[in-house]
């Protein structure tokens, strides 16, 4: 299984909201490398839901339920979306200045590819936020 983050402004979409929805078609996303992240999306992977722009946070964890298919919101078949359902809310709200600090996530692509909606998020980097949110 692999992990992976998406982000969302709260504004436009919070994790609230899909809690309330309980899924959601993951749909918008015009970045190159964000569709190659969406496309790689399999069934059943987990993903930190990231709140951008206001509380700067990882706030909750939902998981794939539909892989790739064609956009809904667009009819250039090159852009796809996935199905997210909400799965579990963090205890304790991972800000982006928790994840800069901690150096066991230097690497991680919310550190070094800030403006990518959608990113891949590796095992140990999985772990590590994990820890910070007290769910150990």
């Amino acid at each position: 299984m692999a992990h992976w983050l998406v982000k969302s402004e709260p504004s436009a979409y919070s994790w609230e909201q899909l809690e309330k929805d309980k899924q959601t078609v993951w749909s918008g996303v015009r970045n190159y490398a964000a569709r190659l992240h969406l496309r790689s999306m399999k069934k059943g992977d987990e993903v930190f839901f990231y709140h951008s722009n206001e509380g700067t946070s990882i706030v909750g964890i939902a998981k794939v339920i539909k892989e790739a298919y064609q956009d809904p919101t667009t009819d250039d078949d090159r852009w796809v979306a996935v199905d997210i359902k909400a799965y579990k809310k963090i205890k304790t709200p991972v800000s982006l200045d928790t994840v800069k600090k901690d150096k066991r996530l230097a690497n991680m692509a919310l550190v070094r590819l800030g403006r990518l909606s959608v990113q891949p998020v590796t095992d140990e980097e999985w772990k590590v936020v994990l820890e910070l949110a007290g769910e150990g």
